[in-house]
């Protein structure tokens, strides 16, 4: 199976997946979103010899007709396309209901009436919310507390029902929160290196009390095709966690000692999530992934720091430090 379509393959995580997958001798295509500026995001950056072996589609996940193409001719996909900043979830709703929840319609949908033989959904660690126990396991009920979390727990429920009800070969793939080069601006990490390295003495965030459950995102690739490897995995809910939590504020003050020790925290109103919004604690159960797959973690979070401060470093100008970025 290893003729497979990478939905969202220009972006974060994708662009990795992809590129892990190249590596592995996949024969893998692209689909990119539409763009009249004909870029296809991250892999633009990606060395030639990757870029070469790659088929490029170009469509919008949203768009059914297009995704019965893409489709058409894989033996399996791993669907990451979304809507994925929660910010910009807050005001602009419908977009995620169109993108995650209909774009998800429309990958199972054309899977469905062709000859795909696996297909992993990738969820988020955000369908939990804020840790009833932990660590968090596949178990934990479900909790929307963003538009964003609500339409990817609709996707990964919707997803299950199409194993249960026309027995497709379906995998969820849930990770805890990944970083690493190439992530948005958006996201905590780039957010914090990012201000440091322009220069800022302050570095404006929101909470800072809030834990979360770090992988870096190589480590997250290679869960992706650990997953899509094994037997055992189809119809099966999987996280990708590490175990282990830290706070923001901790988490800012180690990359601060990294880069420069004269800075210091500030909290920026504008950043801050609705109270009953705000997933307060996050920390995942590997114990299932490593169960079912031979996925190792091999990044520790100081490894995975230290990575992503030297790429940063030399494509900081990928990046607008000076905004918040929703």
């Amino acid at each position: 199976m290893k003729n497979v379509l990478v939905t969202g393959a220009g972006g974060f995580i994708g662009s990795h997946l992809l590129e892990l997958l190249v590596k592995s001798d996949y024969k893998v295509k692209a689909f990119v979103h539409y763009n009249s500026l004909g870029t296809y995001g991250w892999i633009d950056t990606l060395p030639k010899k990757i870029k070469n072996e790659i088929e490029v589609f170009y469509g919008d996940i949203r768009d059914p007709n297009g995704v019965r193409e893409a489709v058409k001719n894989v033996e399996g996909i791993f669907h990451l396309a979304a809507l994925i900043a929660i910010p910009f979830s807050y005001h602009s709703p419908d977009s995620y209901v169109e993108t995650n929840i209909k774009g998800t319609l429309n990958i199972l949908q054309a899977a469905r009436y062709s000859n795909v033989s696996k297909i992993l959904i990738t969820s988020t660690s955000e369908v939990y919310g804020t840790a009833k126990y932990v660590p968090i396991d596949e178990e934990h009920p479900y909790q929307g507390q963003s538009p964003y979390s609500a339409t990817k727990i609709a996707a990964d429920r919707l997803s299950e029902s199409f194993y249960r009800s026309f027995n497709m070969p379906i995998s969820i793939v849930r990770p805890f929160n990944t970083y690493g080069p190439r992530q948005s601006a958006r996201a905590v990490i780039p957010t914090i290196i990012g201000q440091l390295l322009a220069g800022n003495t302050e570095v404006k965030l929101g909470s800072l009390t809030p834990t979360r459950d770090f992988n870096y995102v190589l480590d997250t690739v290679n869960g992706f095709k650990e997953i899509y490897e094994s037997v055992h995995t189809i119809g099966e809910e999987i996280n990708i966690a590490t175990m282990k939590e830290i706070s923001i504020g901790t988490l800012a003050n180690e990359i601060i000692k990294q880069i420069n020790t004269s800075a210091r925290i500030v909290c920026d109103e504008e950043r801050l999530r609705p109270d009953k919004s705000e997933v307060n604690r996050l920390m995942g159960n590997n114990e299932k992934i490593k169960r079912l797959t031979n996925w190792v973690p091999q990044y520790s979070l100081e490894k995975g720091i230290q990575e992503t401060i030297s790429w940063l470093s030399n494509n900081l100008a990928y990046y607008k430090t000076n905004i918040y970025n929703i």
